[in-house]
C-alpha cells in the first residue's frame, strides 16, 4: 500500500451492463475538495469508459483526471473484478473480489493479487459490529427485479388474452432514474384502482420470500400498486367467493419465510429455526401445498442452500398446473440456478429478461407465447438503476476512502477495514490463512479414495454452518482439526450471501484413531457450546450462530460510553422515528447500518450514547411510543406545572419540543432558566424570537423549525441557494411546493385526501390568505379565495401525480429569510394536494361548511327529533327536508342540482363531483349529529375525521420540491435548478411509520444530534438555514435513507 493519496477508478470490463461506478462524481468533488484538515484524497483518476452512468467529462468537471494510466494510484477501485493484467505491483485494491470462500473460478485473480504484492480489500467483507454488511446493492436487484416482472407479466397476460395496466410498464433501464420508474408503477396502479384488472386473473397474489433487504426492496415497488398484504393463512380465503369476493381494483401480497416452507417431520414438533438451520433434514416441504397454489407470481428473495428443501421442484410444479394453478411467472431475483426453483436452469439477460418453462412438456421456450410459466433470472439487476445504486454505494464507501487512501500499514486502519483486506503485501492476511487449506481440499475433491481415504483410518462427515466466513469461524474449525493431528477434505461448501444467511460446509474429517476424532468433536462443540446428537451413521456437527454469536461477541450495551439525556415533549406520531434515532445512538445492542456512513454519529457515538425519556400527559401514550425500544424511559408530566417541568429539563442535557407551539415559550423559558438546549419543528413566531438575547446570554440554543415544512425545506432552499451565489449567479425565481398526501393506492375517495390527525388545523390553514411575488409583482389572495386559486402542477420526474397547488401564506418573508429579497422577481410557496382538492373545497366553504359561527340547526332544542346529517345538509342547501326513501336513489342528482342553481358550481362536472364527496363525507345519511357539534366547522371535522382516515395498511406520502431560475452576470446561461424530497410510509420492525410522522421527527432527532454533538455551537433561537446547521444535517438525512435529488437544465 502507497498512502499517497491518489485513487484510481477502473473501467468495468466484466459485462457490457455494468454501469455503475464505485464514486460518482460528486463523490469525488466531495473527496478533493472537502476543505477539513489535512487532504487524505489529493488526486482521483478514472479509467475512461463511454458506458459507465457518469460520463468522463462530469469526473473532469469536479477535478479528476481521465486517463487509462493508473501507475500513480494508490488506491484503485472497482465494482466488479478487474482483469488481470489490470492488477498493478504494490497497490491496494477494492471490489467485489468473490475470493473470500475460495471459489475456484476466482482463484487465479487471488493469485494474480499475491504475485504482485497489491492488497486486496473486499467490499463484501466491511461489516459493523453485528456481521452486517455495510456495502451491498441488495435492495436496488429487489426493485428492479420487481419492475422487470411487472413488465413482462403485462406481456405475458396479453399473450394469454388479457389486456392489463402492466403492458405500460418497461424495464427498470429504460427510466432514466429509480424515480422515474416508481412514477410509472405509481401510474400503473392509477389505473388498476380505477379500471381494475380482469376479474378472471383475479385475485393476483405475490408471494414474496424471504424479509431481507432483497426482498423488501420487491416489496418497496410493490407497494405502489393498490394493494392488500395477507398472512400465508388466508390465502384460501382469497378463492373463497362466499366469504371474501374477489376484488379486482387491486393486487394482494403475502411474505412468507421458512416457517411457511416447510414443517417438522414429527407431527408434534413445531417449526424451531436454529434447528432447522443445524437438522433440515428433521422437515419436510410444505410451500407447494400451503402457498404455492395460490400464488400469481412467486418473487424469490431468500438465499437458499442444497441441503435445505427446494422451494418448488419441476414435480411439484407439473402438480400445481394439473390441479388448475393460477401461477404466471416467477421472478427469481437470488438468481440461484438450479436451486431452490429447480426449474430456473438458467440466468438471463437485462435487455432479454424472461424464459417460459412449460412443465407438462418439460421444455424451454424465449418467448411469450403458449403454455407453462414465465421466469425472470437476471444476475446483474442493481446496474439497472445504475445511478442511484452508484450514489448509494458511493456515500457509504466515501467514509472509508480517506484512511484507505492515504495509510500505508494495514495495522494502522480502523477495525472493520482491516479485518476487510484479503491479502497484503503478496501474502494472506491472518483471518484469511484458510483458503489455501480450502483449495488444496478442493484439489482432491475429485480423487477421494486415493486421498484422505487411504491415510487416515477413521473418518467422519462434520457437518459445519454457521456465519463460517464473515465471523472467520472457519479459521478456528479447521485450526481445531489440524492441532489435534487430523486432516480434512472439502467435501461441500454452500455459502451464505448476505449476512443473514449462514454458510454450510461438509468435512470428511480423518484421524489415525478414533479418539483423536472424539478429541475434534469434543472442541468443535465448544465452540458452539452444544452438544449434537449422534442420529445417523455419520456424526453430523452443526455450528449454530445464535450460539457462536454469544459467545464471541462481548455484550454489554454502553460499557463505559458517556450518557447523554434528552427530554421530549409529545407522545404524537412525530415521536417514535425521534426515539428509535436517538436511542439508537452508542447503543451496540441496536445498531444502525447508516451510522457507519455517517462520520458525525460514528465520532459521537464511540465514546457516547442517548437515553431517552418521553414525557406525556397521559402515561399510556408515552409507553406505547417507547415500546420495544431499549432503555427509553416514560414519564407522566403536565408541562403547565412549572415545578415538575423544571424538575424533569434539569436533569436531562437537551429538550426536544413536539407538542403544540403554543406551549414552546413555556418550555423554551424553562430550559433558559436550566442553560438546556431545546429543538422543536414548529414555527418561530415573535415570542420565541424574543427570547433570542436571552438563550444567547446563558449559552444556550433554541433550534426551531427543524421539521420537514420547516425545516427540511429551509435546508434545501439553502444549500440550492447559497450554491448558486458562490457560483456568481443570481436567483431570479425562487419557487417551493410541499404537501403531505395519500399515495395514490390511499387515495381513493372524492377529495383524494386524508388525515392523520384532527383535520381542524388543515381546514383552518385553507382559509388563510396568501400573498406572493410574481414576475416581480406582488400577489394578494384572500383568504376566502384559496381553494379557487389552485393552479395545475406536475413534475417531469414524476409523471403519474396529478397534482395542484395552493399559495401557501406569506411567501415574501422568505426572500428576506433566504437573502434573495432583492434579487428574486419570484418568491412562492405552495401547498400540494391532488388535482381537484380546491375545487371540491371551495365548493364545500362557500356551501357554508367551514363557517364557525352557531348553526341554529344544532342546537335549537325545541325541534322534535335531532338533527340529522342529512337535515344539516338541507339547512345549508336552504332545501326542504324529506324522508322520502327514493331521495337516496336520487341524492347525487338532487344536490349537484342544487349547487348549480346556487351558484356554488359553474359547471356540471364540478356539481357532481361535490356531490359525490358530500355523499360519501355522510352528510345524506339520517344519522344523528352528535351534540358535542354546535357549529357546521365542527360537523365538518368530525365527518371527515371519519370518513377521510387512514386504514392500517394505506401509506402517506411527502412530496417536497424547490425549484430556483438562476442567471449569471458572466455570459454562462441561465439555469434551472430542482431538488425534489418524496418519502412513503413505511413499516419496520413491525411498526408504522407514517411518511409526515418520519420527516418531521427524523430531522428534529438529527438536530439534537447536532447539538450533543456540538456540531452546533452558535447560541440563541436559530433556523436551520445556516451551513452550520444544514450541512451536517443533510448529509445525515442522507446517511439515513431520504432521497433528495438534485438536478441541473
Amino acid at each position: 500500500m502507497r498512502g499517497n493519496g491518489v485513487i484510481g477508478i477502473l473501467s468495468e470490463s466484466t459485462n457490457k451492463w455494468e454501469r455503475r461506478a464505485p464514486l460518482t462524481p460528486a463523490h469525488c468533488a466531495r473527496l478533493l475538495h472537502s476543505g477539513k484538515g489535512k487532504a487524505e484524497v489529493t488526486r482521483i483518476i478514472v479509467q475512461p469508459s463511454t458506458k459507465r452512468i457518469h460520463h468522463d467529462a462530469l469526473y473532469e468537471d469536479v477535478g479528476c483526471e481521465v486517463s487509462e494510466d493508473l501507475s500513480d494510484c494508490g488506491l484503485i477501485l472497482g465494482i466488479k473484478q478487474p482483469k488481470l493484467e489490470m492488477i498493478l505491483p504494490d497497490r491496494a485494491y477494492a471490489f467485489f473480489s468473490h475470493t473470500h470462500k475460495a471459489q475456484k473460478e476466482n482463484m487465479p485473480l487471488l493469485d494474480k493479487i499475491l504475485a504482485e504484492r497489491a492488497s486486496l480489500f473486499d467490499y463484501e467483507l466491511i461489516v459493523g459490529d453485528e456481521g452486517k454488511r455495510l456495502l451491498a446493492f441488495g435492495r436496488f436487484a429487489g426493485r428492479a427485479g420487481l419492475v422487470d416482472f411487472l413488465s413482462g407479466l403485462g406481456r405475458r397476460y396479453l399473450s394469454l388474452g388479457y389486456s392489463t395496466p402492466f403492458l405500460s410498464l418497461g424495464s427498470s433501464y429504460m427510466y432514466p432514474s429509480l424515480a422515474a420508474a416508481k412514477a410509472a408503477v405509481v401510474s400503473v396502479g392509477e389505473e388498476i384502482a380505477t379500471t381494475g384488472l380482469p376479474s378472471t386473473i383475479c385475485p393476483l397474489v405475490f408471494v414474496f420470500t424471504g424479509s431481507g433487504n432483497v426482498s423488501l426492496g420487491a416489496q418497496e415497488i410493490f407497494k405502489l400498486l393498490p394493494h392488500t398484504f395477507v398472512d400465508s393463512s388466508r390465502l384460501p380465503e382469497l378463492f373463497d367467493t362466499a366469504s371474501l369476493p374477489r376484488r379486482a381494483f387491486q393486487v394482494y401480497g403475502c411474505v412468507v419465510g421458512y416457517e411457511d416452507m416447510v414443517e417438522h417431520s414429527d407431527p408434534v414438533q413445531v417449526f424451531d429455526k436454529v434447528e432447522y438451520y443445524a437438522h433440515p433434514e428433521r422437515y419436510e416441504p410444505v410451500f407447494h401445498k400451503k402457498v404455492a397454489p395460490y400464488a400469481s407470481v412467486i418473487v424469490n428473495c431468500m438465499y437458499w442452500e442444497r441441503r435445505y428443501p427446494r422451494l418448488l421442484s419441476y414435480q411439484q410444479l407439473q402438480d400445481l398446473v394439473h390441479k388448475g394453478s393460477p401461477l404466471v411467472g416467477i421472478c427469481d431475483i437470488t438468481c440461484d440456478i438450479g436451486g431452490s426453483i429447480e426449474f430456473v436452469n438458467r440466468t438471463t439477460l437485462i435487455d432479454s429478461p424472461f424464459f417460459r418453462y412449460d412443465p407438462l412438456g418439460d421444455s424451454y421456450h424465449e418467448d411469450m407465447e403458449g403454455d407453462g410459466v414465465i421466469c425472470l433470472a437476471v444476475d446483474i439487476l442493481p446496474t439497472e438503476f445504475a445511478k442511484e445504486a452508484s450514489q448509494h454505494f458511493g456515500d457509504v464507501l466515501s467514509h472509508f476512502i480517506g484512511n484507505l487512501a492515504s495509510t500505508k500499514d494495514i495495522e494502522d486502519l480502523p477495525l472493520h477495514l482491516k479485518r476487510a483486506c484479503i491479502a497484503h503485501g503478496g501474502a494472506l492476511t491472518h483471518l484469511y490463512e484458510y483458503i489455501p487449506r480450502m483449495r488444496n481440499s478442493q484439489e482432491t475433491q475429485g480423487n477421494v479414495t486415493n486421498g484422505l481415504s487411504k491415510k487416515k483410518r477413521y473418518t467422519m462427515l462434520v457437518s459445519i454452518s454457521g456465519h463460517l466466513f464473515d465471523q472467520f469461524l472457519i479459521n478456528e474449525a479447521l485450526d481445531i482439526i489440524e492441532a489435534a493431528g487430523g486432516s480434512f477434505h472439502l467435501v461441500k461448501c454452500q455459502v451464505g450471501q448476505c449476512a443473514d444467511s449462514m454458510s454450510y460446509s461438509e468435512l470428511e474429517v480423518g484421524a489415525d484413531n478414533s479418539a483423536v476424532l472424539d478429541k475434534i468433536v469434543d472442541s468443535l462443540t465448544s465452540i458452539a457450546n452444544t452438544k449434537e446428537e449422534d442420529n445417523g451413521k455419520t456424526n453430523l456437527f452443526a455450528v449454530k450462530v445464535g450460539e457462536v454469536k454469544d459467545s464471541c461477541v462481548k455484550m454489554g450495551g454502553y460499557g463505559s460510553k458517556k450518557r447523554n439525556t434528552v427530554l421530549i415533549l409529545g407522545a404524537g406520531r412525530v415521536c417514535q422515528p425521534a426515539v428509535e434515532f436517538l436511542s439508537s445512538i452508542g447503543n451496540s445492542n441496536s445498531p444502525s447500518e447508516w451510522k457507519k456512513s455517517c462520520k458525525i454519529a460514528a465520532e459521537f457515538e464511540e465514546h457516547n450514547y442517548v437515553q431517552v425519556i418521553v414525557a406525556s400527559l397521559f402515561l399510556k401514550d408515552a409507553e406505547e411510543i417507547i415500546n420495544g425500544i431499549p432503555d427509553a424511559i416514560a414519564v407522566e408530566l403536565d408541562v403547565m406545572d412549572h415545578d415538575s417541568l423544571s424538575k424533569y429539563v434539569s436533569q436531562v442535557d437537551i429538550v426536544i419540543s413536539l407538542l403544540p407551539a403554543s406551549f414552546h415559550n413555556t418550555i423554551a423559558n424553562v430550559c433558559i432558566e436550566h442553560k438546556k438546549d431545546l429543538v422543536t419543528a414548529s414555527y418561530i413566531n415573535d415570542s420565541m424570537l424574543k427570547l433570542h438575547d436571552a438563550a444567547k446570554g446563558c449559552g444556550i440554543t433554541i433550534l426551531g423549525e427543524m421539521g420537514l415544512d420547516p425545516g427540511i425545506d429551509h435546508m434545501m432552499a439553502m444549500k440550492m441557494i447559497n450554491e448558486a451565489h458562490a457560483q456568481g449567479g443570481k436567483i431570479r425565481s425562487f419557487t417551493s411546493n410541499c404537501g403531505g398526501i395519500p399515495s395514490p393506492a390511499a387515495a381513493n375517495n372524492p377529495l383524494a385526501y386524508k388525515f392523520s390527525w384532527n383535520p381542524a388545523g388543515a381546514i383552518r390553514s385553507g382559509c388563510n390568505p396568501a400573498t406572493y411575488r410574481h414576475d416581480g409583482g406582488t400577489v394578494h389572495v384572500d383568504g376566502d379565495k384559496i381553494y379557487e386559486s389552485a393552479t395545475k402542477f406536475r413534475l417531469h420526474d414524476f409523471p403519474a401525480f396529478a397534482l395542484e397547488v395552493l399559495p401557501n401564506r406569506n411567501s415574501l418573508i422568505y426572500g428576506d429569510l433566504y437573502g434573495i429579497q432583492d434579487e428574486a422577481l419570484t418568491i412562492f410557496r405552495g401547498t400540494l394536494r391532488y388535482q381537484g382538492f380546491g375545487e371540491i373545497m371551495g365548493s364545500l366553504a362557500r356551501i357554508g361548511f367551514f363557517h364557525n359561527e352557531v348553526c341554529p340547526i344544532l342546537t335549537n332544542k325545541d325541534r322534535p327529533r335531532p338533527a340529522t346529517y342529512r337535515t344539516f345538509l338541507f339547512a345549508l342547501l336552504e332545501l326542504d327536508n324529506s324522508d322520502d326513501e327514493e331521495e337516496s336513489v336520487k341524492a347525487e342528482k338532487l344536490i349537484s342540482e342544487r349547487l348549480l342553481a346556487l351558484g356554488i358550481c359553474k359547471q356540471d362536472e364540478a356539481a357532481i363531483r361535490t356531490a359525490k364527496a358530500i355523499i360519501f363525507l355522510g352528510f345524506y345519511e339520517q344519522t344523528e349529529v352528535p351534540s358535542t357539534c354546535q357549529t357546521a366547522f365542527d360537523v365538518t371535522c368530525l365527518r371527515m375525521e371519519e370518513r377521510l382516515a387512514y386504514t392500517r395498511t394505506e401509506q402517506d406520502m411527502v412530496l417536497l420540491h424547490h425549484e430556483i431560475v438562476v442567471d449569471f452576470s458572466n455570459g454562462c446561461p441561465t439555469e434551472h435548478r430542482q431538488a425534489t424530497l418524496l418519502e412513503f410510509g413505511r413499516v419496520e420492525n413491525g411498526k408504522e411509520t407514517s411518511a409526515m410522522a418520519f420527516t418531521v421527527g427524523i430531522p428534529v432527532a438529527i438536530g439534537t444530534l447536532l447539538l450533543l454533538a456540538k456540531n452546533i455551537t452558535t447560541t440563541g433561537v436559530l433556523r436551520p438555514i445556516d451551513p452550520e446547521v444544514y450541512e451536517p444535517a443533510l448529509e445525515i438525512l442522507h446517511a439515513y435513507g431520504f432521497n433528495i435529488m438534485e438536478k441541473i437544465d
